[in-house]
């Protein structure tokens, strides 16, 4: 079975070339957040010849796919989850990495909100919140 991001490469009638799957199914075996770097040294790891432009245009590519979502983080970087093409925010854990996806729904009345005192027509939205997973919470508790 194709990973989601061969089936939204196959679905935009993008072509699948050497490079994009081989980036594809390293995605697809992570867990969290990731980097181009990571992504490149993944790629190394396994001997796979791909360059830093080619890594970082693949990921542009998926990403106007919305196979894969860059998210903003509090240091001023970025990185990447791999995620469901759905309208979606992202809670962070800003000591391990994992990532969990947020529905839309719980901000549809803040936007609603946001529009109304502003007066502005929001035609879209970016969220992502940051903090300590439950996992990372109980290690620093002991």
């Amino acid at each position: 079975m194709p990973s989601p991001i061969v089936g939204a490469l196959d679905e935009a009638g993008v072509r699948l070339t050497g490079p994009r799957r081989v980036l594809a199914d390293l995605i697809a075996e992570r867990r969290g957040p990731f980097s181009a770097a990571d992504l490149a040294a993944d790629a190394r790891g396994r001997r796979v010849e791909v360059g830093r432009a080619t890594v970082f245009r693949v990921l542009d590519l998926f990403a106007e796919l919305g196979a894969i979502e860059r998210i903003d983080l509090p240091d001023g970087g970025h990185a990447y989850l791999a995620c469901e093409p759905s309208h979606h925010h992202h809670v962070v854990c800003s000591s391990c990495g994992r990532a969990t996806e947020v529905a839309d729904g719980v901000l549809r009345d803040a936007v609603r909100d946001i529009e109304s005192v502003t007066g502005f027509r929001i035609d879209s939205h970016r969220l992502e919140l940051f903090g300590l997973c439950p996992r990372c919470r109980s290690e620093a508790d002991e």
